[in-house]
């Protein structure tokens, strides 16, 4: 594997202690505030020492606590983009983009600094310094910076979260284009489950300092080990279960019995499924109704977005007071087609949309 990490370090408000080998091309880094992603970063640029382990980089050690390796900071070429660009003021964007390569000749810098205004987009602004230029142009400067020493690997530290939904827009799919440029590991770290998936092929999960999934992304969002990385790739909708046959559990929380795709397994504590992934089934049509893990529902209230709408079900009776009520997505086109339908509706969730989690 191109990097291989294993590292332990203790902090005030938790421990670290991740392990994991990352192929070449981009990992998403996925967890909530305070739960090590940028200290996973900053120990892997050498800019945070871990108590004991060790990282290796394209078969070269950049650490290993055991046999007293601790390469410095600068010698890693590793390249490290952060949240807030850490551009130099009182410097020219040019002269950021150099600033790690001033050992190379003036005509080797100035050529490397062209080619990656190109890349970056931001050919022109060279001679501006970062106050003259949108947050956005001062990210593309950063990430040229951190591209200029040819690194062999790339860390990103949550760099959408300080732009705006335009930017970020345009950021994003500057990163895609570096991504599919660069042949070696690139870590991105995010709290936002949706930038995660779209940037990253891989998704690596921590939750307070330790890895709680790691894998393909699709299989992760699919199949979630857990409750919690249910929760940090977005699922909403959880209910404790009780086993009852091979394929069906009892939803204590949802008042229903559910049919799933899975064998029930004895460690079955709870099931969940995501908010997009519940359909309506069709009104009026007693076939339909008749399908399994079909039930009525009626709607509690609801929450709007420009394009897509939330929608709060209350299963088998209208609403009372302390339910655990279903989240159900659906697009505004959808919600046109029913919203105004006479309750109950009836909504359907599949067996194999279900995943079963341990306690």
């Amino acid at each position: 594997m191109p990097l291989q990490v294993q590292i332990a370090k203790s902090l005030a408000e938790f421990s670290l202690d991740v392990s994991f080998a990352s192929e070449s091309g981009p990992l998403s880094i996925l967890g909530s505030s305070g739960a090590g992603k940028s200290m996973l970063l900053r120990c892997i640029a050498g800019l945070d020492r871990p108590d004991h382990g060790q990282i290796v980089l394209n078969g070269r050690t950049l650490l290993d606590t055991e046999k007293g390796i601790q390469v410095p900071a600068r010698e890693r070429r590793v390249g490290m983009l952060f949240q807030h660009y850490a551009l130099f003021p009182h410097r020219t964007l040019g002269e950021n983009i150099a600033f790690g390569i001033r050992h190379l000749a003036p005509e080797e810098q100035a050529r490397r600094v062209a080619e990656l205004l190109g890349r970056t987009h931001i050919t022109g602004l060279e001679h501006r310094y970062p106050r003259e230029v949108s947050g956005g142009e001062q990210q593309r400067a950063a990430l040229a910076r951190a591209l200029a020493i040819e690194p062999e690997a790339l860390l990103l530290d949550e760099p959408l979260s300080a732009l705006d939904t335009h930017l970020r827009s345009q950021m994003e799919a500057q990163l895609q284009e570096t991504f599919a440029a660069f042949p070696r590991p690139a870590l991105l770290v995010t709290h936002n489950i949706e930038e995660a998936y779209r940037l990253g092929e891989q998704l690596l999960v921590l939750s307070g300092g330790r890895v709680a999934a790691f894998g393909e992304k699709e299989a992760i969002l699919r199949y979630p080990p857990t409750v919690e990385v249910a929760r940090l790739t977005g699922c909403k909708n959880f209910s404790r279960v009780r086993p009852v046959s091979e394929n069906t559990v009892e939803a204590l929380d949802w008042n229903c019995t559910l049919r799933v795709s899975r064998a029930v397994e004895a460690t079955a504590a709870h099931v969940g499924i995501r908010a997009n992934h519940i359909e309506f089934a069709e009104f009026g049509s007693a076939g339909g109704v008749a399908e399994e893990n079909v039930f009525p529902c009626w709607l509690a209230r609801s929450s709007e977005t420009p394009f897509r709408m939330t929608l709060y079900l209350s299963l088998q009776g209208p609403p009372g007071f302390g339910e655990h009520f279903l989240q159900a997505e659906v697009s505004k086109e959808k919600w046109r087609l029913f919203g105004e339908k006479p309750l109950p509706w009836h909504v359907r969730l599949a067996p194999d949309s279900l995943f079963l989690m341990p306690s």
